[in-house]
């Protein structure tokens, strides 16, 4: 079973930046995707970013490319989010996820490709 738990949100002021960092165990995670996605108070889930494990491929929202950076390391398991020049809007709960197989450019920003998921970590960005 895969367990993902992120770590690293919290206040900042816009302009910013913040790192997230997604600890996954319970797998062999060579052939996986890992996502990052996002959910303001009243807002649908949405897609921030991605990456394959293998390969290392990223994909990136229109709205934080530039801003956002993804990353992995496999010794420590451990995905991680670079967020700088955040912004209010930005603000929401950003979850970590895992889909157990390589995703196209169109599939990784799918909600539903993802079978595991973290339990979330708040980002608030002040004005």
């Amino acid at each position: 079973q895969v367990q993902l738990v992120e770590s690293g949100g919290g206040l900042v002021q816009a302009g910013g930046s913040l790192r997230l960092a997604c600890a996954a165990s319970g797998r062999t995670f060579s052939t996986y995707t890992m996502g990052w996605f996002r959910q303001a108070p009243e807002k649908e889930r949405e897609f921030v970013a991605a990456i394959r494990w293998t390969g290392g491929n990223t994909y990136y929202a229109d709205s934080v490319k530039g801003r956002f950076t993804i990353s992995r390391d496999n010794a420590k398991n451990t995905v991680y989010l670079q967020m700088n020049s955040l912004k209010p809007e930005d603000t929401a709960v950003y979850y970590c996820a895992a889909a157990p197989f390589p995703l196209t450019d169109v599939a990784v920003t799918t909600r539903r490709m993802y079978s595991s998921w973290g339990q979330g970590t708040q980002v608030t960005v002040s004005s």
